[in-house]
């Protein structure tokens, strides 16, 4: 037995394992950054994964408390009539509470440009979104 031979089945048998279980360990996004990605596309059905079942929204020209249903409803028009063109975040924290906020910059395909704010608190087991506002810059 040459062991030569078996070297590099060794290394192409290490190699195959760790193709295919490394990208199970990829680390998972928090909640701000999934949040934050589903701001980027654009996507109100994305977003309403996150909604509390009740919460405060602000768009242009609307100022509500609404239902999960009724806010994706409302991003749905907003995002239809300011499509993405960026989303950036410019400023993260937390409160003793635990409460999670996220301060960021919505631009447009029209180059509009929204002062973002979301803020995610616990509700049960689940940290969710309570407040979502996209107020004009």
């Amino acid at each position: 037995m040459n062991t030569r031979s078996y070297i590099p089945a060794f290394f192409l048998a290490f190699f195959l394992l760790c193709s295919v279980t490394l990208p199970a360990y990829a680390p998972a996004l928090s909640l701000q950054e999934e949040v934050s990605n589903a701001i980027k596309l654009g996507n109100a059905s994305a977003l309403a994964k996150y909604f509390n079942t009740s919460l405060d929204l602000v768009v242009p020209g609307q100022e509500i408390t609404c239902s999960k249903t009724q806010a994706e409803q409302i991003l749905k028009d907003f995002f239809q009539k300011n499509p993405p063109k960026s989303f950036k975040i410019n400023h993260q924290g937390a409160s003793k509470d635990g409460s999670q906020f996220s301060i960021g910059t919505y631009i447009s395909t029209a180059d509009k440009s929204f002062r973002t704010y979301f803020l995610l608190k616990k509700s049960g087991a689940n940290t969710l979104i309570q407040q979502l506002q996209f107020e004009t810059e």
